[in-house]
């Protein structure tokens, strides 16, 4: 992930921070990624063309798919947040949305913090649920209303690590406890905090 820096090295978070998904340009040596504003890719033939679009092979084609400068964005998030990829949206609620839709689908329930963010409030009481996906707001302070709101039907727990406005903090250890138990997962949006906090 950080090019020429050598493989076996643990570099901290400030380092991975300004490096991670972003080596030096291997014709120019510029050290800062350039911004590739264009929106599509030349191909090298048709064959060319017909296997990154059958997905047989590794490149671009457009940017509403993917660039180098997404991608190295992608990659420093992932190096970030210790993960094994990171996928970049235009919108937190695309992110939202791309997240959700991975896990549930119509017929499926989700259990979610009752302090969210008006917009993904509103993503989940209106929009999740015209696609067919319930969703019950709990307090996530009360572990034993989420117990009880989680049905067969659930498929993830969802909370923000700081609730936006409200200011109060998700205690990730014990939700995501219970999430485990119950073997669903807890999709965690942490737009208030960044991946050094």
């Amino acid at each position: 992930m950080l090019g020429d820096m050598e493989e076996d090295h643990v570099f901290g978070f400030a380092t991975r921070s300004i490096h991670a998904g972003q080596p030096p340009d291997p014709e120019t040596g510029a050290r800062a990624m350039p911004i590739y504003a264009t929106t599509s890719f030349v191909f090298e033939d048709a064959q060319h063309a017909a296997d990154l679009f059958a997905l047989q092979n590794f490149g671009n084609i457009y940017t509403r798919i993917g660039n180098p400068t997404t991608a190295a964005f992608e990659e420093r998030m992932a190096s970030l947040e210790g993960g094994l990829g990171a996928v970049a949206t235009a919108a937190g609620q695309s992110a939202q949305l791309i997240a959700l839709l991975t896990l549930a689908r119509a017929g499926d329930a989700m259990v979610a913090s009752r302090s969210l963010y008006g917009g993904t409030f509103t993503q989940f009481d209106v929009t999740l649920r015209r696609m067919g996906i319930d969703v019950t707001f709990v307090d996530f302070d009360d572990l034993d209303a989420v117990a009880t709101a989680i049905t067969p039907a659930t498929k993830l727990l969802y909370g923000e690590t700081i609730g936006n406005p409200l200011g109060d903090v998700l205690d990730i250890t014990a939700v995501a406890g219970l999430a485990h138990e119950r073997g669903i997962p807890l999709v965690v949006d942490n737009t208030f905090a960044t991946p050094y906090l």
